[in-house]
């Protein structure tokens, strides 16, 4: 007797426990390989080798080496009468089967009911490994094989690449033909309605108008995302909470708000982002030496446009942040956090439970707290040395750096620290005798 893990707990005999795995648990066991050796009990291809579990399945398979199911338009043999005629609709393009939430049309049934779980919420396929829940038996095989198995079946017959989706592979092999092949730019497209969608780039034409403001679109589901702006419509619905979107990659990447899932890594330091938007500034902010913008009266550089407004306040005197009980004004919202926490009691304060010292913003604390702990988590790249922040870091690689980010206004020498451009600018203001600009901070 064999008993499933998942959480339906079925009980199996050896054979139907066979099926129930290759079913329900990614187990694949038999592959289109020439070489695979097969039990006596497998029914495998003459043509091509694969094996199958019982004989009206090779049957079935047999038919795609003949052209008893041939499509005429591009010459795929399919298995069955009613796979030829759920593939010809990808070159009529008809659309048969419509969703009666968001009206989107599909040419194959189980299209629908599988885009039918966005809205629903459904998702019957549950890893058995990380509890992790997919809306299709596929994604669930796919997520297996990428984070739980390793294994990566499909083989490219041209350049031997591997994948562990089938879907992958078809993608990548484009590369190597050109049945759909783009004249302007040689992109191989998987069809012929992919790749009249794809010269539409070029030619700028844009076939789907808005009835309600004319904007123009050069594909159709483009122009049914759009029409929800007017009408308000937001189909996607999160099965945690209450919010909707007009986008299904809106709820997508709102759902990771529930689970937690950051699947975007940097590739410098290791961490994690739920948005790839996000790890593209991480990028440039934390790794990036590149400092486009200076300020305009004490030359020093910035990664940012915010960065210079911020930093010009020192020269300005600006306090933007006012308090609203009293007519004090401050530079920085901290400064006004702080404010309203001693003068008007207002907030919470973050005290360490080792010393009890107070702090206006957490992330302060932490860094206090790694000091008594001895945490130092910031590992400069060039030696062994470690530091309790970032910045005290970045202060430090200028010591393997020759970028040189603080330069003086009045001459072109440039400087890799702060403290060297204040001391130079005194010098050199003295020296050129200059007094009516503002003293550098």
């Amino acid at each position: 007797m064999f008993v499933c893990v998942l959480p339906t707990g079925s009980c199996f005999d050896e054979e139907s426990w066979k099926v129930h795995r290759r079913r329900h648990h990614s187990v694949k066991q038999y592959l289109c390989t020439p070489s695979t050796v097969f039990t006596s009990q497998l029914y495998s291809c003459s043509q091509c080798g694969k094996s199958f579990s019982s004989q009206n399945s090779l049957w079935q398979h047999m038919n795609t080496h003949t052209s008893k199911y041939k499509c005429t338009e591009c010459g795929k043999c399919c298995r069955t009468s009613s796979a030829l005629a759920e593939h010809r609709r990808s070159h009529s393009g008809e659309k048969p089967f419509e969703c009666t939430v968001c009206s989107k049309r599909f040419t194959q049934s189980r299209h629908l009911v599988t885009h039918s779980r966005i809205h629903s919420g459904e998702k019957p396929y549950k890893c058995h490994m990380c509890d992790k829940a997919f809306s299709e038996s596929g994604h669930l095989n796919k997520h297996m094989r990428e984070r739980h198995t390793g294994e990566q079946l499909y083989s490219c017959s041209q350049c031997g690449k591997c994948y562990s989706s089938k879907s992958s592979l078809r993608v990548h092999v484009t590369i190597h033909t050109s049945n759909y092949k783009c004249t302007e730019c040689g992109k191989c497209c998987e069809n012929s309605s992919v790749l009249a969608s794809h010269r539409r780039s070029h030619s700028g034409e844009k076939l789907f108008q808005c009835t309600v403001c004319s904007k123009r679109f050069t594909q159709s589901f483009n122009l049914a995302t759009h029409s929800r702006i007017h009408t308000g419509d937001k189909p996607y619905k999160c099965h945690k909470c209450d919010k909707a979107f007009r986008q299904s990659a809106h709820l997508t990447r709102h759902m990771r708000v529930h689970t937690g899932e950051k699947p975007y890594k940097c590739s410098l330091c290791e961490k994690r982002f739920s948005q790839s938007g996000n790890l593209q500034s991480h990028k440039r902010l934390l790794h990036s030496n590149r400092r486009p913008y200076q300020c305009p009266f004490c030359g020093n550089m910035f990664k940012t446009n915010d960065k210079v407004q911020q930093h010009a306040r020192i020269h300005t005197d600006t306090k933007p942040h006012s308090c609203r009980h009293c007519s004090d004004r401050f530079m920085w919202s901290k400064q006004l956090k702080r404010h309203l926490l001693v003068s008007h009691n207002e907030g919470t304060w973050h005290v360490c439970n080792i010393c009890e010292k107070k702090f206006v913003a957490s992330r302060d604390l932490n860094v206090h707290v790694r000091h008594h702990e001895g945490v130092k988590p910031y590992v400069c790249s060039e030696c062994p040395k470690c530091f309790f922040t970032a910045g005290e870091l970045k202060t430090h690689q200028l010591v393997h750096s020759n970028v040189q980010s603080f330069g003086c206004i009045l001459c072109d020498e440039s400087f890799k620290r702060k403290q060297s451009v204040i001391k130079h600018f005194n010098r050199c203001a003295f020296k050129l005798n200059v007094s009516d600009i503002l003293p550098i901070c």
